[in-house]
């Protein structure tokens, strides 16, 4: 046929593009099963910062009590309540169940929620009396708010207090409370140096750094048996 050419593909650089073009479909899905590591170090990386990074700033105005639990003050006359940054970056990343309902009378130690964990739990206690008025939606929507905030969004609850002078008076406040969660950092290194290391199926476990102190989720990959033990040790 007149104006037809055959052309032989081997004879040209056709298949070379074609090669390249099968090597590029080829190499992006093992890049990506190549790249996953790479994130998981990041998380591992992060995990191993030590706790005292966290403790670097306390919020002024709010108090600690000694369940690492935080209530502050609102203008309303209605008090939040949150745990403290020590206890959230122990933990890691949590889901949250609420104990309590709006409307419901609290006492000073009872329960009103958990945090759990690969079915690994911790209850939380109020460290105030009164009636409960709101509960933080969003951060039982989004747990991650208390990871990211724990001062601020990720709050738990608002109480009406009973008998707010009274019951605060025992609890740390301002420059003290950076003192006492620098202690209690102290005492949760001995903890994890004994009764996480005599507990865990895994004595390579990363829950202290090479100086000795806490990792950041240091619990996060302890047994359930742990979990119970801090829970006694820290949180009543």
């Amino acid at each position: 046929m007149d104006g037809f050419h055959y052309v032989n593909l081997f004879d040209t650089k056709g298949i070379e593009y074609i090669i390249i073009i099968a090597f590029l479909l080829l190499i992006i899905p093992f890049w990506k099963v190549l790249n996953r590591p790479l994130k998981s170090e990041g998380r591992r990386s992060k995990a191993a910062r030590p706790l005292s990074v966290s403790l670097a700033a306390v919020p002024q105005g709010l108090y600690f009590s000694n369940s690492h639990s935080w209530t502050f003050m609102q203008k309303t006359g209605e008090a939040r309540i949150g745990i403290d940054n020590l206890l959230v970056s122990l933990t890691g990343q949590v889901k949250l169940r609420m104990l309590r309902e709006p409307g419901s009378r609290v006492s000073k130690g009872e329960e009103i929620s958990e945090i759990v964990h690969d079915g690994k739990r911790l209850t939380l206690l109020s460290p105030l009396s009164g009636t409960l008025t709101g509960i933080n939606h969003a951060l039982y929507e989004d747990p991650s708010l208390l990871n990211d905030d724990p001062y601020g969004k990720g709050w738990l609850v608002s109480v009406k207090p009973a008998n707010w002078m009274e019951e605060v008076t025992g609890f740390h406040f301002a420059a003290e409370a950076g003192d006492w969660l620098r202690k209690e950092l102290e005492r949760i290194r001995d903890f994890l140096a004994i009764s996480a290391s005599r507990m865990s199926p895994q004595p390579d476990t990363l829950y202290l750094q090479d100086g000795g102190e806490p990792a950041a989720e240091a619990l996060a990959s302890l047994p359930e048996e742990v979990w119970h033990d801090f829970q006694e040790k820290f949180l009543r």
